[in-house]
């Protein structure tokens, strides 16, 4: 998933431009789109995205192995279980340039000791790196905050962005109009009412609890405002309360749209987009 919507095109950029880019994930429904859209060669390990130490110590190894075979001159590793291994094995395997890339930190909304266990492996993931690029000036912020790392291994590219965006997706005279249509019927838009959207994952640490809360609050006031929750929960790995999934399903003015690559169509038709 990370391959498909956080870096599609860097690898294939990379290759065009004479690099010899290989590939490592865990194996998923993307992967191939990945390798027909990057043309790059691609190795399944399977990592996971829960605290599995077993599997973990599985995954480092066969890291290793890889990573002693290929020979690699640089590894660049993305998300927190793939970072955390990738930076390891790179180390271990004597890889000079270690670089984690960092989109997000889900210890920010921990407390006791998964916050501490967080904290520990992100510590020990910057501590194999040779650089760390936090994607976005707050999480710089917040790794400074924290003494999660030196700074002299702290950078970000620009203003902050793990791959850019492609403006023209987003600009209103590419959208087919059909499809603006046909998606204005399945939410019944009016044009009476004020949209609200969020674009992501439907879980406890994207801020969903905080936003439902504080939108049945602002329905009191104002009757006419919708709430559109375009993403897939994640019930086997990060359920949402009972409390906040009843409200969900039962709000007439929350209206959850399944995982979809329009998202750019609901940002068209949305007043306001919340990012919680």
């Amino acid at each position: 998933m990370a391959l498909r919507y956080l870096l599609p095109g860097q690898m294939q950029f990379m290759s065009a431009n004479g690099f010899d880019v290989l590939m490592i994930s865990a194996d998923g429904k993307e992967l191939t789109d990945v390798i027909k859209n990057e043309s790059c060669r691609h190795i399944i390990v399977p990592l996971t995205r829960k605290i599995t130490p077993f599997q973990d110590i599985k995954c480092l190894f066969k890291l290793i192995s890889i990573f002693r075979i290929e020979k690699p001159d640089i590894v660049h590793s993305h998300t927190p279980k793939a970072g955390l291994l990738g930076m390891l094995a790179a180390k271990i395997s004597g890889v000079k340039t270690r670089i984690h890339t960092v989109a997000g930190l889900p210890l920010m909304v921990e407390k006791g000791f998964r916050y501490r266990l967080l904290k520990l492996t992100e510590k020990i993931t910057y501590s194999a790196a040779n650089q760390v690029w936090p994607n976005s000036g707050s999480l710089l912020k917040y790794i400074k905050d924290h003494n999660l790392t030196s700074l002299q291994k702290l950078n970000i590219i620009g203003k902050g962005s793990t791959n850019g965006i492609n403006l023209a997706r987003f600009n209103a005279i590419n959208l087919d109009e059909k499809k603006l249509q046909d998606i204005k019927t399945v939410l019944h838009f009016s044009g009476q009412n004020k949209y609200l959207l969020f674009t992501g994952r439907l879980v406890a640490d994207k801020g969903i609890i905080e936003l439902v809360n504080v939108f049945v609050k602002i329905q009191k006031t104002q009757p006419g405002i919708q709430l559109i929750l375009v993403g897939d929960f994640e019930n086997a790995l990060d359920p949402l309360p009972v409390t906040t999934m009843t409200e969900i399903e039962s709000n007439r003015g929350i209206i959850h749209v399944n995982w979809t690559n329009d998202v750019e169509y609901y940002m068209q038709l949305a007043d306001i987009f919340v990012f919680p």
